[in-house]
């Protein structure tokens, strides 16, 4: 059986320091070229389609 284990770790100096860097990367970019690297990143996870499929399921309500 496998155990499920859970470590919870502490945030040091050091990725403070690294997570307060990115913030600040990424403010001081537009916003032109922030949705940019969003979209140039959900590329690289979805692939090359020019929008993300919508997908819908339809159910009947049973009347009350």
């Amino acid at each position: 059986m496998i155990k499920k284990v859970v470590q919870i770790q502490g945030l040091n100096e050091h990725k403070i320091s690294s997570i307060n860097n990115d913030l600040a990367y990424w403010l001081s970019r537009t916003s032109e070229e922030r949705i940019s690297t969003v979209e140039y990143l959900r590329r690289q996870y979805h692939g090359s389609s020019t929008r993300l499929q919508i997908s819908t399921r339809v159910i009947q309500r049973l009347q009350s």
